[in-house]
């Protein structure tokens, strides 16, 4: 499909696009996604519908517009949290000639790497609900669609929504930069694993973690961490503290909230032995699913 003739098309008959190729029907969603009920209850929706100025993006592009849906795709959406971090990586995934400003025709395109090239993935922009509910990702602010329609075209990649519930967090960043990946296991970490992480830091490396677990039951731990649940790495640093240095990580939630409660945690005692200006520097007490 190509995107440009498409919507020229679209534009000329005064029409909004409806992709033959992934409809706004179950066959999308997948057949086991959710019980038979609930799948014929699902409604599709187009941005305009939704909000009277919708954009794909507003004011850049953050790990913090995303907020998780129903689907459990923490793997992809860690994995484009970090892309975030990375605008280099991230204009070759989102091109910017389109938007709901100028020559909407709701369809939209976005391209991932596949088997050593570029993939262009066009997709029309009607998004599932389930009783009013955002089944895909939601934006955190309201009227703000790049992350809901950047998964709606990795869901047609993948076959059907139902196909990113559950998957490797190291796959999705292959396919939203065409890197390498390289993994370290927790249980037997190379030694100089702080320092790796730092490194991989500075060099701009995409980075994720994940626990081990049932990823579909995403039980919450007492100490705030998620069971079979992928986060992205948002940050390595070393800090002077109290007569040493301490490597401290920051680790971002793809829910949007829910975060670490034990030791440099947002209202840990520890930041109160930071020199202000690193705390000042580092600290973010918010619940927006990132924490040190």
């Amino acid at each position: 499909q190509d995107f440009r003739e498409l919507r020229a098309l679209c534009l000329s008959q005064g029409l909004l696009f409806e992709d033959p190729t992934f409809p706004a029907h179950i066959s999308s969603i997948g057949a086991t996604l959710l019980p038979e009920e609930k799948l014929r209850q699902i409604q599709w929706k187009r941005p305009t519908e939704l909000q009277r100025n919708p954009y794909l993006i507003m004011d850049g592009v953050s790990r913090f517009d995303i907020m998780q849906g129903e689907i459990g795709d923490c793997w992809m959406l860690a994995a484009l949290g970090s892309l975030t971090l990375r605008k280099q990586f991230l204009e070759n995934v989102l091109p910017k000639d389109q938007g709901f400003q100028d020559d909407y025709a709701g369809i939209f395109h976005f391209r991932f790497w596949q088997y050593g090239e570029w993939v262009d993935v066009v997709v029309d922009d009607q998004l599932p609900f389930l009783n009013g509910r955002y089944l895909s990702v939601q934006p955190r602010t309201s009227n703000e669609f790049w992350p809901s329609l950047l998964e709606k075209a990795y869901a047609k990649l993948q076959g059907s929504y139902q196909n990113l519930n559950g998957g490797y967090l190291s796959d999705a960043l292959v396919d939203l930069t065409g890197g390498v990946q390289v993994q370290f296991s927790l249980k037997d970490p190379p030694p100089d694993l702080e320092e790796i992480l730092k490194a991989a830091d500075k060099s701009r490396c995409l980075m994720g973690c994940s626990t081990s677990g049932q990823s579909k039951r995403n039980i919450e731990l007492r100490n705030g961490i998620v069971q079979g649940h992928a986060y992205t790495v948002t940050g390595a640093v070393k800090i002077p503290y109290k007569n040493g240095w301490k490597h401290i990580i920051r680790i971002w939630n793809p829910w949007g909230h829910g975060e670490w409660k034990g030791p440099w945690s947002d209202d840990s005692p520890q930041w109160d032995r930071v020199e202000p200006k690193y705390r000042e520097a580092l600290l973010r007490n918010k619940d927006d699913g990132e924490f040190w």
